[in-house]
């Protein structure tokens, strides 16, 4: 079957800060592969909309699948998909991803016919059992799989991360994926869940708390693949089990197989495991995100992050000894006035470390979303991004824009426009010699995304699509109430 997979475009952190490959995506487009159908892709993070036309009318694609991983791509999506059946009305129209799995049966409603199947959970095993199905239009039989007619059978987790190893063949043009100063850049898989529960999190609850690991092996030879010399490991929380990192780490050392690594975990993982930490600087590693998420105890608690400030500023220390460049992030509660900004602006300013400020967003699958979903000031879904305020802001809401932009512009300037090229001056003339200009453009784009005028305009356009209401949850709820949340539920708990 010909099979045609696509990916949104951009959101708007990632008109600055990085611009990573469809991994999911990739690792979909081989498993179908390896059931033997004719297989492009296309991202429309390097690609316009009038290429996929292109490809729509050239192809003739018997099947499209969208990725949906982000809330804020749904009306594009839906958009796509209405598009696409007015050109090829024959075609069924697939979704997966992570943010669909939990909003599939509204965005079916929402595209009146033109998507057929929403598969929720992981695409590897619902995306070949779909097109096993449609000749006989068993879709019931699909895992995962949700119609116009209700869910059919619940998703089923991969039996192995090792296989498929992602198609990064499909797509094109990936000298236009980057990260920070990583430019070019790939991204690998070594690693998927997370055993924490952070309230604001879905990445728990959409592998209901399991994690799994690919095996060193495996690990190391999709990494022996990789041509791009930066590599942005995507793990949610990378090297839990220090005997993996270690292990993959000797494969690597053996094959001589070096790049620039840039990767997230938690602070307390950092602690525990620093050796691991250390022998991976030493193979390239320069680049780690740490989620502090809160500067106080309060708030840590408010986020059960099961950590302290006392521990997040260990890790910090022990981050700067290893001689890691480290991205921290804070969220930033609604409920924040002059006083908060100025507080988090000067304590940035006081640290070596990259300080990035997100928005409070309650995203369906997460505990918040249960908790906050009631208070929600906009059901827009192209609000949900973390860069826009959709509960309550104490402050006027144009007032709240202009304290976070002033302090992501505060925060920016030490690492971005004229400083960031003093301090890198010899990695950007290496890379526009090569024909890279991604991290170079980054560093000016600053203003002109970032805008209070723009965000709070954003609000005043009329949506055309809405997120569903959510029913009273007056209470924090209790761990079974939880499982509710669950896409995936685990048989097991490993690792």
């Amino acid at each position: 079957m010909r099979v045609l997979l696509v990916h949104p475009s951009t959101l708007m952190y990632s008109e600055i800060f990085l611009r990573l490959e469809p991994l999911g995506l990739e690792r979909v487009a081989a498993a179908l592969l390896a059931d033997g159908h004719d297989v492009r892709l296309i991202d429309l993070q390097v690609y316009r909309k009038a290429d996929l036309e292109r490809q729509l009318a050239q192809f003739q694609p018997e099947a499209v699948g969208f990725s949906l991983n982000y809330l804020a791509n749904v009306p594009e999506v839906v958009d796509l998909a209405k598009r696409v059946k007015v050109i090829l009305p024959g075609c069924t129209v697939f979704v997966g991803g992570h943010s669909v799995s939990f909003v599939a049966e509204p965005v079916l409603a929402h595209a009146g016919g033109a998507i057929d199947v929403v598969l929720k959970g992981e695409g590897e095993t619902g995306a070949p059992a779909l097109l096993a199905a449609l000749p006989d239009r068993a879709l019931n039989e699909v895992p995962g799989a949700v119609t116009q007619d209700g869910p059919g059978r619940p998703p089923r987790m991969l039996h192995s991360l090792d296989d498929p190893l992602p198609a990064r063949h499909l797509g094109g043009r990936r000298r236009k994926y980057f990260i920070g100063v990583m430019d070019p850049a790939a991204s690998v898989e070594f690693t998927r869940g997370c055993p924490w529960d952070c309230s604001f999190c879905s990445a728990w609850t959409f592998y209901g708390r399991s994690y799994r690991r690919l095996s060193p092996d495996a690990a190391v030879e999709d990494m022996a693949r990789i041509a791009e010399p930066g590599v942005f490991i995507v793990d949610d929380v990378a090297f839990i089990k220090a005997e993996d990192g270690d292990e993959i780490a000797r494969q690597l050392e053996r094959r001589h197989i070096r790049k620039q690594y840039y990767l997230e975990t938690r602070c307390d993982v950092l602690l525990r495991n620093e050796e691991v930490f250390r022998r991976w600087k030493r193979l390239g590693l320069n680049y780690m995100f740490l989620g502090l998420e809160a500067l106080d105890e309060e708030g840590l608690t408010a986020f059960r992050k099961r950590t302290t400030p006392a521990v997040n500023n260990k890790a910090l220390e022990v981050a700067r000894s290893i001689g890691l460049s480290v991205a921290i992030n804070i969220i930033a509660d609604p409920d924040w006035d002059e006083t908060r900004f100025e507080f988090v602006r000067q304590w940035a300013m006081s640290v070596p470390e990259i300080v990035n400020i997100t928005v409070q967003t309650p995203y369906p699958g997460t505990e918040t979303w249960l908790t906050e979903a009631r208070r929600l000031t906009t059901r827009d879904y192209r609000l949900f991004d973390v860069q826009h305020a959709v509960l309550p802001t104490r402050l006027p809401l144009h007032r709240f824009y202009e304290e976070l932009v002033n302090t992501q512009a505060v925060l920016a300037r030490k690492h971005l426009g004229m400083a960031a090229l003093a301090k890198t001056s010899g990695i950007v003339a290496r890379q526009l010699l090569h024909g890279q200009t991604n991290f170079a453009k980054m560093i000016w784009k600053f203003n002109t995304v970032y805008n209070a005028d723009r965000q709070h305009s954003e609000h005043l356009e009329e949506a055309r699509y809405l997120l569903p209401a959510q029913a009273e949850r007056p209470t924090v709820p209790v761990p079974a109430q939880r499982k509710e949340l669950f896409v995936h539920v685990p048989l097991r708990r490993s690792g």
